[in-house]
């Protein structure tokens, strides 16, 4: 995956920064995936990412519609993360949460949806015992999204030469963070399915 809370381009957006105040909270809301609404979030990740997202990525959000959230703006689709439960590859025994995308369209960053989408996933490994970390790919120039990450007790624990095709740099940071149990080996590397 490719995570772009913060992209290169940090524009605000010009009417939302006037005077908003704690308004700005009753404009975002959330909801789950579904077969009508699938088409906006291809077209969200399209406009987020610089990389493409092959149909069966889509097919298999529906499988798991809880383990993906969409957040919308004065009801437009603005962001959405999108993740997946895997084994650890060390334990067998214990799960790890993938999320492989977080992105919120660039004139809606920084109002908070981002930390409550990466917040909704974190909710998800702490309602499932066997859950013992998150992980998820960043390209290593996204300063931005590594920064927000870190916030969040998130450490690079890994690189991965060539993980994207197409883009540069085609290299990405392995991003973790520890939620119970033994952590992870950082030497073990992880999904690079995209």
């Amino acid at each position: 995956g490719i995570n772009a809370e913060y992209g290169n381009t940090l524009t605000s957006h010009p009417q939302l920064s006037r005077n908003m105040g704690g308004q700005k909270d009753q404009l975002i809301s959330f909801g789950e995936v579904t077969e009508k609404n699938l088409g906006q979030l291809k077209l969200l990740n399209t406009a987020t990412f610089p990389v493409r997202y092959h149909e069966k990525f889509y097919k298999e959000l529906l499988n798991s519609p809880e383990l993906t959230r969409l957040a919308y703006f004065n009801d437009v689709l603005v962001g959405a993360v999108c993740c997946r439960f895997e084994q650890k590859p060390e334990t067998p025994s214990a799960l790890q949460l993938y999320i492989m995308t977080l992105g919120v369209l660039a004139p809606y960053r920084r109002l908070g949806i981002g930390k409550k989408l990466l917040e909704y996933a974190l909710e998800l490994c702490e309602k499932k015992k066997e859950v013992e970390e998150v992980y998820l790919h960043v390209q290593t120039n996204n300063e931005d999204a590594i920064a927000f990450y870190k916030k969040f007790s998130f450490e690079v624990v890994g690189t991965i030469q060539n993980y994207y095709k197409k883009i540069e740099p085609p290299d990405c940071f392995i991003l973790r963070r520890h939620i119970r149990g033994t952590p992870s080996n950082p030497s073990v590397v992880t999904s690079s399915d995209k």
